[in-house]
């Protein structure tokens, strides 16, 4: 009942666009100041991740795979991160204000969102993650007042023409 109330709803498509607007303000700032500023560097916040691990009430590492990922994947690739951090965020966030894409937009903040929660990064997170769920959860109603109101539509009868003539070449 719930679900159906928050994928199919009017009342829900409205309370969803101001959660959406919300979230998405906070991943636009946060990430034009990134690009704004052009001296944004991860590094710092990795290496720190990866000195100082979440860990359990026994003092052992928590997530010692994502520690892993960090020292042999991000650290040596810092560079693309850099970028990808920034823009991320800021595209994340126009997704969601626009209210473009916004299943695909709210499921990348959500990984960031892990990401940093991984790296022992609290602050609002959890909040974020809770709002990030029902949002993605409500699927196509959380962009109905939105350019999702035209742009799943076009996608959708796009992707079935290609998939109509991919069929065809194939049968013949």
């Amino acid at each position: 009942m719930f679900m159906n109330f928050l994928r199919e709803n009017k009342i829900a498509a409205g309370i969803l666009t101001v959660l959406r607007l919300y979230l998405g303000y906070a991943w636009f700032t946060a990430g034009l100041g990134k690009l704004q500023s052009g001296a944004f560097d991860a590094s710092g916040f990795l290496k720190n991740a990866v000195a100082n691990p979440v860990k359990g009430p026994d003092g052992n590492m928590v997530y010692g795979w994502y520690v892993n990922f960090l020292e042999s994947f991000a650290l040596p690739n810092i560079d693309v991160f850099n970028l990808i951090v920034p823009w991320g965020e800021t595209l994340i966030g126009l997704g969601l204000m626009l209210g473009c894409l916004t299943t695909a937009a709210m499921f990348f903040g959500l990984v960031m969102n892990f990401s940093f929660f991984l790296a022992g990064t609290v602050s609002h997170n959890p909040t974020d993650i809770f709002l990030g769920f029902i949002i993605l959860t409500a699927g196509f109603n959380a962009g109905r007042i939105g350019l999702d109101h035209w742009v799943v539509p076009f996608l959708r009868k796009t992707m079935r023409a290609n998939g109509l003539k991919e069929k065809v070449k194939s049968a013949a």
